[in-house]
């Protein structure tokens, strides 16, 4: 299996920087907000620099947790390839050292060695040594043969794949965490919206009936019912204010960004077509990108599949984990064999009286070499080794067995992730046709109240149609984003993930 390398497709470097200086000017932002008030809730809709989709996940790849962690584990696997060769790499090591006889060291011999007539019983002090002593030497040791060692840089660099596809696949998460959550602050903005063309009506409505009723039209009671409306929307507008700022903290912590952060997303559900690539309005021009950026195949057949398999984060992650398995067993089974290394000593020893001379003359010093050969053969270390071998082969069928039940997890996710959209594809368009009835119907309540052919109840349950009609509509669209984006991690395919393509940390710096 050849191991592809991993980087962000980011348009180009430049565009790169400029997420960055968005991370820079919204953080400063948020610095001087809080500055003005650190006890306000900041208001959920225009408060703080506007970002659209592709913003946020150039942000996300630059800034999350998730992705900072991954970018150091492949750091931090560079350094292990470096550490597996340094295994068969020769070892080179010098020494010296000087040492001063304050005193000449004595010992004490028999005396008959000088003098043959001195008592057998009898020693004689004499002094060895000199003033001055040198020794210095050069060490050099070669591996010639280490199958744990071979093996060891071969795993290394299985090792580094490895992390190089588990930041493939965290990268291919967090872009999808960052569209959902993207998404669900539109959503959230969207119930904000909506409740308040709510109000907005009924405040028409009312400003109306009430001059009806000072021209004694209508009695109090249907001023009464609108006031009522009115009041029971306040509460709701205010929940879904505050449920706006929480999806929004969701999407600051995915992104890396301070939670008190003020932003404002770019965005509307409520004219977006799911089924052209036509950009409707500016606002959704960077979700139609994302969204098309990957087209959509909705036949069930084994091809996609197998594409998703070749793809996925997940999938691949467990490919190469079976591969380090395999050489792990490789080096366990290199235990059997024998080790051959080979050693080289240069070594100077130097005697001088008197005044030190480093390392005296020539004649006051000597220089030896060895040679040295060294043979290992492993005979007999218990049953660790085969219990080793025998663990590692259990591991490796874990591996397959994870890989088969992942394999059926990317079928099940692309089948509902499918389902999902065809769901949104199937209903949208009569749910189009529905809010158009309920515009209608509401306008046409309206004139018949108006004209006093009508009754108040009657507008009162149009506009409840009409909000209906809205919130189904672009519920339907939010439910579809959320399906695409979890199609195209089903895939494999996530915006802005390169599928053939070097490493990610290359394009992308840690903050």
């Amino acid at each position: 299996m050849n191991i592809k390398h991993l980087k962000i497709n980011l348009n180009s470097f430049t565009l790169y920087l400029k997420s960055v200086a968005l991370v820079i000017i919204v953080a400063m932002a948020s610095q001087i907000a809080v500055a003005q008030n650190t006890t306000a809730v900041p208001d959920s809709l225009n408060n703080g620099p506007v970002i659209d989709l592709t913003q946020a996940i150039q942000i996300a790849l630059a800034n999350n947790t998730q992705m900072k962690r991954a970018l150091l584990t492949v750091r931090d696997a560079d350094q292990q390839v470096r550490t597996a060769w340094s295994e068969v790499m020769p070892s080179v090591s010098a020494s010296a050292n000087y040492t001063r006889n304050l005193e000449v060291p004595v010992n004490f011999i028999p005396a008959v060695i000088f003098d043959p007539e001195a008592d057998p019983n009898d020693l004689m002090p004499v002094a060895f040594g000199t003033d001055n002593n040198w020794q210095g030497g050069l060490s050099v040791s070669q591996t010639i043969f280490s199958g744990q060692a071979f093996v060891g840089i071969s795993s290394s660099e299985v090792y580094k794949a490895a992390q190089s596809e588990n930041l493939r696949a965290t990268s291919q998460g967090v872009v999808t965490q960052t569209r959902l959550a993207y998404h669900q602050v539109l959503i959230a903005k969207e119930q904000v919206r909506l409740i308040e063309a709510q109000m907005s009506r009924i405040e028409d409505n009312l400003n109306d009936t009430q001059g009806r009723y000072e021209e004694g039209f209508v009695d109090d009671y249907a001023v009464t019912q609108l006031e009522v409306q009115l009041g029971n929307l306040q509460p709701q507008l205010t929940g879904a204010r505050f449920s706006v700022n929480t999806a929004k903290r969701e999407l600051l912590d995915i992104l890396g960004l301070p939670l008190h952060l003020p932003i404002d997303l770019k965005g509307e559900l409520n004219t977006y077509n799911i089924f052209t690539a036509t950009v409707e309005s500016e606002a959704n021009e960077s979700l139609k990108k994302v969204d098309k950026s990957v087209p959509i195949q909705l036949e069930r057949d084994s091809l996609l599949a197998q594409q998703a398999f070749d793809l996925r984060g997940d999938l691949r992650i467990l490919g190469v984990q079976q591969q380090l398995q395999d050489r792990q067993l490789k080096a366990q089974r290199s235990q059997y064999l024998p080790t051959l290394s080979a050693n080289y000593n240069l070594q100077w020893t130097a005697s001088q009286p008197g005044t030190p001379n480093f390392f005296g003359t020539e004649d006051q010093r000597a220089r030896s070499q060895t040679v040295m050969l060294s043979l290992s053969v492993p005979i007999f270390q218990g049953f660790s080794r085969d219990a080793a071998i025998e663990r590692t082969k259990i591991q490796l069928k874990d591996l397959e067995i994870q890989e088969n039940q992942t394999k059926q997890t990317a079928r099940k996710e692309i089948l509902s992730a499918q389902q999902g959209i065809e769901q949104a594809f199937e209903t949208i368009e009569a749910q189009e046709n529905v809010l158009e009835q309920a515009r209608e119907g509401y306008e046409r309540a309206l004139v018949r109240y108006q004209n006093g052919v009508g009754s108040q109840a009657e507008v009162t349950d149009a506009d409840l149609q009409l909000r209906q009609a809205e919130n189904s509509y672009a519920q339907t669209v939010f439910n579809y984003l959320n399906a695409k984006a979890q199609y195209d991690q089903a895939l494999g395919q996530v915006p802005f993930v390169g599928k053939d393509v070097q490493e990610i940390k290359n394009n992308i710096e840690l903050n």
